[in-house]
């Protein structure tokens, strides 16, 4: 079980704060391309990433804000809205972190957080604000169940490690 659902079944509160990292390779790119269809050549051409005057190819910027999603998803967190502001480019072999805080929720388990994506070098590459629901106590009951069954659909079961 990640720390992140163990937290949503104890219940989030207004300053919570989450984070998770990822390096981005070539593959997760042909990937993305695949399911998202953006065949943008700034993400597969060398020489249209330097028109760009860019260093190198460069990840899809919706790739790297899903690093929120997995926040977000180990939550149970319901989305209504998410807002991005991609600041630098993130380049194949980057190392980013996601630090998302709570910074509100009203009685009606109504949310939101502001999310902060610095590189290996702490630059900001993203920033994001997300809106939606957190679990109530039916969704945290049925979480709490899941977890005693071994949670068999969550591929993550302790911070930055993966079921093989």
């Amino acid at each position: 079980m990640s720390y992140i659902r163990k937290k949503a079944i104890e219940g989030i509160k207004v300053g919570d704060t989450f984070s998770v990292s990822r390096t981005f390779t070539e593959h997760d790119v042909l990937l993305f391309a695949d399911i998202s269809r953006d065949y943008n050549p700034v993400h597969f051409d060398d020489r249209f990433a330097n028109v760009k005057k860019l260093d190198g190819r460069i990840c899809h910027g919706l790739l790297v804000a899903s690093l929120v999603t997995e926040i977000g998803g180990q939550i149970g967190w319901f989305a209504s809205g998410m807002k991005f502001r991609f600041r630098k480019p993130v380049y194949f072999g980057d190392t980013i972190k996601c630090d998302l805080v709570v910074t509100s929720i009203d009685d009606r388990g109504h949310a939101r957080a502001e999310g902060v994506f610095t590189n290996q070098d702490r630059v900001t590459v993203l920033e994001c604000v997300i809106t939606g629901f957190i679990p109530g106590a039916e969704e945290k009951q049925v979480m709490k169940a899941m977890i005693s069954e071994g949670d068999p659909t969550n591929k993550i079961i302790t911070p930055g490690k993966e079921i093989p």
